[in-house]
């Protein structure tokens, strides 16, 4: 076989990854975990059953590569954005404000990923959410680090950089969580507070809130 030939099939079978995935997303949104079987996924996709199969070899595999573009994708556009900013406030700037975008105009992945995180198991019928590592989770090690940092270079004052993290991650998802707070506050003015809230919290130069 060609190099030129084995680019085209790989092209194909990332192609067919990205379909089979992104109904995997809409499946978990529309109706959940439990009952977004290979056939509904296949349904929403427009294909065979038999052709998720012969990429996936179950719905836990399917699930699995699911969660991981789902990080993925998550991580990668609010890291771009953090990374870009200069100093460490602004870095926790835009993680804020990148985090809660991201939720904003991205509804199914977001929903998909509790839908996973919460209802799939292991083989050891352990639920995923309590198999977490933040040091595996790209967006929570990008935070401590702004955070960790931030002290380091006297930009925060003192304060558990893991237990801040951790309500700072709070804060966002609760906005997703939160039907009557997403209905009577307008994103834009959440993402203001949340950063003025959390500037008066960390800031060595702004007393604590």
């Amino acid at each position: 076989m060609s190099k030129k030939t084995e680019e085209k099939q790989s092209f194909i079978t990332e192609a067919r990854r990205a379909q089979i995935v992104d109904a995997a997303i809409t499946t978990l949104d529309e109706i959940g975990f439990a009952s977004a079987s290979l056939a509904q996924i296949a349904k929403r996709a427009e294909i065979s059953t038999a052709l998720i199969s012969y990429h996936f070899k179950d719905k836990n595999e399917l699930m699995d590569y699911t969660l991981m573009a789902l990080v993925s994708d998550s991580a990668g556009y609010v890291l771009e954005r953090t990374r870009a900013a200069s100093t460490n406030a602004e870095k926790l700037h835009a993680y804020i404000a990148a985090s809660l975008a991201y939720q904003a105009t991205r509804p199914r992945h977001s929903t998909a990923l509790i839908e996973i995180i919460f209802h799939a198991r292991t083989p050891d019928n352990v639920p995923y959410y309590k198999i977490g590592d933040d040091d595996e989770d790209p967006l929570a090690a990008e935070l401590q680090r702004i955070l960790t940092n931030g002290q380091s270079r006297g930009e925060f004052r003192s304060f558990n950089a893991q237990i801040m993290a951790s309500v700072i991650q709070g804060a966002i998802g609760e906005y997703m969580f939160n039907k009557k707070l997403t209905d009577d506050v307008d994103l834009e003015a959440y993402i203001d507070e949340l950063i003025a809230l959390f500037d008066r919290m960390v800031r060595s130069d702004s007393p604590p809130a």
